[in-house]
């Protein structure tokens, strides 16, 4: 129908309605009734203005049309807008001279169908239309049914090629089949869900981030009718999310370890690829060695070793990039000069200065011509007032379209201070671990000990857990008078330079103990009491930290390969274990005394024979205890261990590690092996002596008999010598069973023992003194001499050097 005509013609009739009402007594002309005409068929024919009013139906959209689609599925009116209204109908039959024509159709609007609440009705449609989010609602296969402005327009789409289509049939992306699926998933759950996708809208130049509710819509009996879709663009709030979020993660993902290549590998796995394609971190030389670098860094270039990079293809760039040689940073380069003005520096690829350092700098150049980057930042790394290198950062079209910006070089700087804090602590521990692991290899035995009494194999691992430190564990092996030997293995408490300084003080009292020939119960009593008096006598103030000495653990052994027995004593250290020649094993059931300083008990020694073929196992307790293993399962991996076949000692001690330490350990590790070897009995010669002065030349005439059989008569004089003189010294000081022993190893060792516990001095003679010379003479003679106590009294020896034919 003409519009146009439809106007003219209501004009019309108004214009006629007005002149003819004088023609009606008491007649108004009343344009705001609603009625309308239909005809037999239920069709509109004619349709008033109040109807439009009532209804918002236009004449031209409802003339022609069933007056159905002027009902609600219930049979209630409905306004075009689809708000059901409270209004009462009237039909009225209408009939030409013969039949019926049609019906009036009046309408009557109620109370509830006045304006305000028309309006009151509309609200929901005008929230869904004018609303500034994006709002779509979908039928339940996912079809959109309607959508507001901002739903269409960031799509481009008009409503007419939107609607009745499949979402993935309007936008594509792995975002929108996420966001399908959830539409569907609510469709059929009737839950609703929340979702963040990232999508790019066609025409955007990036992807941004949305926040999305799928909800379902549902009628008066709870069934799903339709599904909807708000969802707003956050990408501002997403990228300040983001970035709080990757320097909140600096915090605690940087820094996990003490290592200064570690931890630079975790800053440029923390930056790739969320903030960056490509992340160098290159230091300093002597950062890597623990020390600060020079405030003043030369102008003319600056060489700097890669400590880690790392790119977002994560293919290897060691090609390109060395991690064990300096690369020197001419002048040109932002690395430099962030490094000259100690701030960050912002380019883009296409700034003359870059050009320029790419011309000067082929290295560079050739991770620019395989990445083919767009811009960069250069942060230098400063701690202490000093330059300990530089972070670049680099971004490339293919992966980062949006070049770096000021907000960027904000967060760039606060992740590389963070990464400054870190390490320099690992600087630090990096300088104060090499001066341990230093003084601990010079405080401990460098290779293994020759003695003809044992053979010997130890392994010190240092504690090589994340943040661990070089410790106080330490071993020796003292060769004791008489051939035997002194076996020691001890654990300080803590960690780091003042455990080491702690452990070299109690080797050295343990070497100063044994060297007096003590038993291992009193030179642990002995070597308690200094630590004790040391304690004591500290004084200062307070620290809060434990010394290393009191707490420490200490295990002596002493071996006679004579009698071959092992005497061993224990302060709070754990039980040696005894290999026996048919390759079992079982721990040596040893008292344990308190751990050293703490001055409670007192220690307990035991005596054990070591068969000949057997082998004894020392250790501190980092061998046998780990985060998921106790003690009693060490002791039993240990025994094991032990039993596993090897060629040497060596490589007994490398198998035993290999199984129970295949990864670092939060603390120091030390095993000592000790295969033990008995003097067979043509290396000795004892004599009981009578108490008879006469007896000195029957023991000079037995020694040199003694020698002739070894093969060492040339060892006579200075034998006999000895001989006569302890022989002497015993009768006219000591009386009581004399006992003569010579025993022939790598030295000859003349032993006289007595049942005194007195023992004799060296002292210079004067002229026309009787007596005072023969330890003289001893001493000068002989390589060394000395007195054990016993528990029958004491022993002089005397140590001769051997020059073998």
């Amino acid at each position: 129908m003409d519009t146009a005509w439809d106007k003219r013609s209501e004009t019309t009739m108004h214009t006629w309605g007005r002149r003819n009402t004088r023609q009606f007594t008491g007649a108004r002309l009343d344009v705001s009734a609603a009625a309308g005409v239909l005809d037999r068929d239920g069709c509109v024919t004619h349709w008033s203005s109040g109807a439009q009013e009532l209804l918002g139906y236009a004449p031209v959209e409802i003339i022609g049309r069933p007056v159905d689609d002027l009902l609600t599925a219930e049979g209630a009116l409905r306004h075009r807008d689809g708000i059901p209204l409270h209004a009462r109908v009237h039909l009225c039959p209408l009939q030409d001279t013969d039949r019926d024509c049609g019906f009036l159709l009046l309408l009557t609007a109620g109370p509830e169908a006045a304006t305000d609440t028309l309006q009151d009705a509309l609200l929901p449609q005008w929230i869904f239309e004018q609303q500034p989010l994006a709002v779509a609602i979908c039928d339940l296969d996912a079809r959109l049914l309607r959508g507001n402005e901002p739903m269409l327009g960031a799509g481009g789409f008009s409503e007419q090629e939107a609607c009745g289509r499949r979402l993935t049939e309007i936008l594509q992306g792995n975002a929108i089949e996420e966001v399908e699926r959830r539409v569907l998933r609510v469709a059929r759950t009737g839950k609703a869900e929340a979702a963040e996708p990232i999508v790019r809208l066609p025409g955007e130049a990036k992807a941004h981030a949305w926040a999305m509710d799928v909800f379902p819509l549902k009628d008066a009996d709870g069934s799903v009718r339709a599904v909807g879709v708000a969802a707003s663009d956050y990408s501002q709030q997403y990228d300040s999310r983001e970035r709080i979020a990757l320097i909140s993660e600096a915090r605690t993902r940087v820094g996990t370890s003490l290592d200064i290549t570690g931890t630079a590998r975790e800053f440029a796995e923390l930056a790739v690829p969320r903030f960056a394609d490509f992340v160098s971190v290159d230091l300093l030389e002597p950062v890597f060695r623990g020390e600060l670098p020079a405030p003043v860094l030369p102008r003319d270039a600056t060489a700097l070793r890669t400590a880690a990079y790392r790119w977002a293809a994560g293919q290897s760039l060691d090609t390109v990039i060395s991690a064990t040689e300096a690369h020197a940073h001419p002048w040109s380069s932002p690395v430099a000069r962030c490094l000259a003005e100690g701030r960050a520096v912002r380019h883009s690829t296409k700034d003359p200065e870059i050009t320029g350092w790419l011309a000067e700098d082929p290295v560079q150049a050739a991770l620019a011509e395989t990445f083919g980057p767009h811009s960069l930042i250069a942060v230098p790394i400063r701690a202490q007032g000093v330059s300990l290198g530089a972070v670049l950062f680099v971004r490339y079209a293919a992966s980062h379209e949006e070049a770096f910006g000021p907000d960027c070089t904000a967060i760039s700087e606060d992740l590389v201070d963070r990464l400054a804090i870190c390490l320099d602590n690992a600087r630090r521990f990096t300088r104060e671990r090499g001066i341990a692991l230093a003084l601990q290899r010079a405080l401990l035995p460098r290779e293994s000990a020759v003695h003809p009494a044992v053979e010997t194999a130890a392994r010190y691992l240092p504690a090589g857990d994340c943040g661990a430190q070089a410790g106080g564990d330490w071993f020796d092996v003292v060769p004791l008078p008489g051939a035997r030997v002194g076996l020691v293995v001890g654990d300080v408490v803590g960690h780091g330079v003042n455990a080491c300084a702690t452990m070299g003080r109690l080797r050295t009292a343990v070497r100063t103990l044994a060297d007096i020939d003590l038993p291992p119960e009193e030179l642990l009593t002995h070597l308690d009491d200094i630590i004790t008096h040391a304690a004591g006598e500290q004084g200062g103030e307070p620290t809060g930290e434990i010394p290393g000495d009191i707490g420490a653990t200490c295990l002596y052994a002493v071996y006679d390969p004579v009698s071959g027995t092992c005497s061993l004593a224990r302060a709070g250290h754990p039980a040696p274990v005894l290999i026996h020649p048919d390759g079992t094993s079982s721990v040596i059931d040893l008292p344990c005394g308190p751990p050293l300083g703490l001055g409670s008990l007192p220690f307990e020694a035991a005596d054990v024979i070591v068969p000949e073929g057997g082998m004894l196992a020392l250790f501190t307790d980092g061998l046998l205890t780990t985060r998921e293993r106790d003690v009693d399962q060490g002791f039993s991996d240990l025994c094991d261990a032990l039993a596993l076949p090897a060629a040497t000692l060596d490589a007994l001690c490398d198998t035993v590690l290999d199984t129970l330490c295949p990864e670092p350990h939060a603390d120091d590790v030390t095993l000592l092996l000790a295969r033990p070897r008995m003097f067979d009995e043509d290396r000795l010669a004892s004599w009981d002596l009578p108490g008879n002065p006469a007896v000195v030349a029957d023991a000079r005439r037995l020694v040199a008999e003694q020698l002739a059989l070894w093969g060492l008569a040339e060892a006579g004089f200075v034998t006999q010598l000895v001989v006569s003189e302890l022989v002497t010294n015993a009768m006219r000081h000591a009386g009581g069973p004399i006992r003569l022993r010579l025993i022939k190893g790598d030295t000859l060792i003349c032993e006289v023992s007595d049942g005194s516990g007195v023992s004799p001095h060296l002292r210079r003679a004067r002229v026309f003194d009787e007596a005072g010379r023969g330890l003289f003479m001893v001493a000068q003679f002989t390589q060394r001499w000395g007195t054990r106590y016993t528990r029958t009294g004491k022993t002089i020896w005397a140590e001769q050097v051997l020059h073998m034919p």
